[in-house]
């Protein structure tokens, strides 16, 4: 069975003009999402699921689905504030989404197969793609709790205009199997060296330049699903997570609770795939220069879809 791409999108807004997530940044005016979903469709994925609000569901089938219908089967699900097991009410005040494993969480009921999750606004580039759909293919059928993390080499996702947050990887050199993310939120190259500021706010420490990095692009079986509904009963059953009007249950949340506790796996998929994104608008400029390029050398067609 081919693998389903899930793609996060209930971040995106009602008026799409002037979302990233939609930013004409290709040569033929491609947003971000095209270049994922065609290089999915390349590497084998057979279908795609978005997750988004009810509010926009009308301009999102009619501006963007509609786009994809005849290329690939697309099946949408939606995450919302009150979408929560039997039992739990919202928090009065609340008004922040729950997280990103919470929007994962509203795939349960239409994806039986192995599926990659990552977010819509990231250009992942298709090698990426090509290990994940590698990975979830030769699962054997009926796997559990053999997940996978795309592991980019920190040096393919640094950003010209600034320091970047990333989430620095550990793993096992042996059975390359995570054993824990630790986020560091300012990493730059300095002195030719890829360096992050430690957290006594004044230490840069230098790290390789193939030191694994998560850039939300997870791999998971079915099974998921129900681990996650579990684990999520005991964090809306934490009264700090109550009364923290904007604690969010994050997808390496979850699965650093299944490493820890033995439900799990997660291999890190090495990719010789770069990462770029406009995490500052001075990023822009770079990024349309960088999809030009790979339209010149014909990596990608004039028409996607």
């Amino acid at each position: 069975m081919k693998p389903t791409l899930f793609l996060l999108a209930a971040g995106m807004g009602s008026r799409y003009g002037g979302l990233k997530q939609l930013d004409p940044l290709g040569p033929q005016g491609q947003s971000i999402m095209d270049y994922s979903i065609y290089d999915a469709i390349q590497a084998g994925f057979g279908k795609i699921v978005w997750v988004i609000r009810h509010d926009f569901e009308e301009q999102f089938r009619t501006q963007i689905l509609s786009k994809y219908e005849g290329h690939v089967p697309c099946e949408l699900c939606f995450q919302s504030l009150d979408a929560l097991p039997e039992g739990f009410t919202v928090p009065e005040g609340r008004q922040k989404p729950w997280g990103t494993n919470h929007a994962v969480m509203m795939g349960a009921d239409i994806i039986k197969e192995p599926f990659a999750v990552l977010n819509c606004d990231d250009f992942y580039d298709r090698d990426a793609f090509r290990v994940m759909a590698r990975f979830l293919t030769s699962l054997p059928e009926g796997s559990t709790g053999r997940y996978a993390m795309v592991g980019f080499r920190v040096d393919n996702t640094l950003s010209e205009s600034g320091t970047v947050s990333r989430g620095i990887c550990e793993t096992n050199p042996e059975t390359h199997l995570l054993t824990g993310v630790v986020e560091r939120t300012k990493i730059e190259r300095r002195d030719g060296k890829v360096q992050y500021l430690a957290e006594d706010g004044e230490t840069w420490v230098t790290i390789p330049d193939t030191t694994p990095v998560s850039m939300n692009f997870w791999g998971f079986t079915p099974d998921y699903f129900a681990h996650s509904e579990e684990y999520f009963r005991g964090f809306l059953s934490d009264p700090k997570n109550i009364q923290n009007l904007k604690s969010e249950f994050f997808i390496p949340l979850m699965v650093d609770h299944l490493i820890k506790t033995g439900q799990a796996t997660c291999e890190v998929l090495d990719t010789t795939s770069k990462w770029f994104g406009v995490t500052y608008p001075e990023d822009r400029p770079g990024v349309v220069e960088k999809l030009d390029a790979l339209f010149r050398a014909g990596q990608y067609p004039a028409a996607m879809f």
